[in-house]
């Protein structure tokens, strides 16, 4: 990789870690220079604006989530196990998550959904994907008969998405895992009961 990725590589990063912790809106060229160490001029060399950086950085940061969850899920052979191996691959909040700051899908959505904006866009694409992924789990599970034909995998996905993000929320803002764990828990045994 050429010194120029490099700093291109080291900008993204860093401009990751600094948006999921200050927001968007809330982190200005100055903090993005300081985070770096670059001046402006080497910021611009490499984005045409802070909007470029910010896509690019939300894609960096949503990628190392959907890493570390497919790198566990593709483990697991069975539709049950992948969506419990997937449910648990969230625990990572806790002692090393993948970005600092929490989830950035959560964090971006949050910021950006009032707007239209192709952050916010971004932001949907990486809800519907990480959905996506658990809606095709369970319909190749309800093919080769792992999952009973009756679940609807769009109504699963919604639940386990939405339970597993406020759980984050609910954690981060208490300072206290306990939220997550429960979650966690919770949708095990929902998987094993009712799929």
């Amino acid at each position: 990789m050429s010194k120029a990725h490099q700093t291109k590589a080291r900008i993204i990063h860093q401009a990751a870690e600094l948006f999921n912790l200050k927001g968007y809106t809330g982190s200005s060229i100055a903090d993005i220079m300081q985070a770096t160490g670059l001046k402006k001029g080497g910021i611009y060399n490499h984005f045409k604006s802070k909007d470029e950086l910010a896509l690019e950085a939300f894609d960096y940061a949503a990628s190392l989530l959907s890493q570390r969850i497919w790198s566990v899920v593709r483990t697991k052979r069975h539709a049950i196990e992948r969506l419990q191996a997937l449910v648990s691959s969230y625990l990572i909040y806790i002692d090393a998550p993948p970005i600092i700051g929490g989830c950035p899908i959560m964090n971006t959505a949050i910021e950006t959904d009032d707007t239209d904006s192709p952050l916010r866009d971004r932001a949907l694409e990486a809800m519907n994907s990480s959905r996506s992924l658990i809606v095709r789990i369970i319909q190749k599970g309800i093919k080769k008969g792992e999952i009973r034909s009756t679940v609807e995998p769009d109504n699963v996905a919604t639940i386990i998405f939405s339970t597993l993000e406020g759980a984050i929320m609910m954690s981060k803002l208490e300072r206290n895992p306990i939220h997550l764990k429960r979650a966690v828990a919770h949708l095990q045994n929902y998987i094993k009961d009712n799929l």
